[in-house]
């Protein structure tokens, strides 16, 4: 596997080694020991989620805080989203900004998006099924989210607003500078 560091400590992009004949292809999706190795993380991974989403779908901007904050490792296994992880470590030198990655069936990469941030994604193609790891378990309690549109971020989600699906509860998130984190 090939992780690649982006400008937000501790976010990386996962390109897995693939291996293709004439039967199709080959990959390993997750290796504890080569992921710690290599991100310099020690993630223990105790749930996978799976979501099915139609295109313009777009769900985040999501975190947890405190106690149950989570790190996750995000890919897609059918169709095509554009990923999203925002910095939201108080103290941390690039807080406010983004790295957004196009993840796909195709290009099988991955996003391991550390505690500390907000993760969200919109689907690209007719359809998407988008899979995730994370670190801890979900509480109500201790969940958090920022507008997707937040003028602040300006994130350009790649499709015009009119187009984009987004649920009653994500559509009254506060923006980043009203956010409890």
């Amino acid at each position: 596997m090939n992780v690649l560091e982006t400008k937000l400590k501790g976010c990386f992009i996962i390109e897995p080694k693939i291996f293709e004949d004439k039967r199709g292809y080959f990959f390993e999706s997750f290796n504890e020991s080569q992921f710690n190795k290599l991100t310099s993380t020690s993630s223990k991974f105790i749930q996978d989620n799976e979501s099915f989403s139609t295109k313009g779908v777009l769900r985040g901007l999501h975190y947890q805080r405190g106690v149950y904050a989570q790190a996750k490792l995000v890919r897609v296994i059918k169709g095509k989203v554009l990923d999203v992880a925002v910095d939201i470590r108080e103290n941390s030198s690039t807080f406010g900004q983004y790295v957004i990655v196009e993840l796909s069936e195709k290009n099988k990469k991955q996003m391991y998006v550390p505690r500390g941030f907000a993760h969200g994604f919109v689907v690209l193609s007719d359809t998407a099924i988008f899979s995730y790891k994370c670190d801890n378990y979900y509480n109500k309690e201790s969940e958090g989210g920022i507008i997707y549109n937040d003028p602040t971020l300006n994130i350009d989600w790649q499709l015009p607003n009119n187009e984009l699906i987004v649920s009653e509860k994500d559509i009254i998130l506060p923006t980043l500078d009203n956010a409890k984190l």
